[in-house]
């Protein structure tokens, strides 16, 4: 079954192009995952130092894997850099 993972960061004044740029590049080592099926990433109008990404995967399974993976984890080191508070992760089914 598909599922959809919300993904909500809070960066810190100032990195906001950094983040972006940073996900343009892991979106890139996403979409060589298997199950992966794309990603959106919004910046909050009203906060705009809060960004939301809707990544969708195939299944559960494909998002677990992903998450894990060490391509991803060096990239969540170098997010949390630029946040100010632990990113938040929601999962939905299709």
């Amino acid at each position: 079954m598909a599922v959809t993972v919300l993904i909500k960061r809070k960066v810190t004044y100032g990195n906001g192009e950094l983040l972006e740029n940073l996900y343009q590049e892991l979106v890139e080592l996403a979409k060589e995952q298997k199950g992966y099926l794309g990603a959106d990433t919004m910046r909050r109008v009203d906060v705009p130092d809060e960004y939301l990404i809707i990544s969708r995967w195939e299944r559960i399974e494909d998002w677990s894997k992903w998450l894990i993976s060490e391509g991803r984890r060096s990239f969540q080191e170098r997010i949390d850099a630029l946040t100010d508070s632990k990113t938040r992760f929601e999962i939905y089914e299709h």
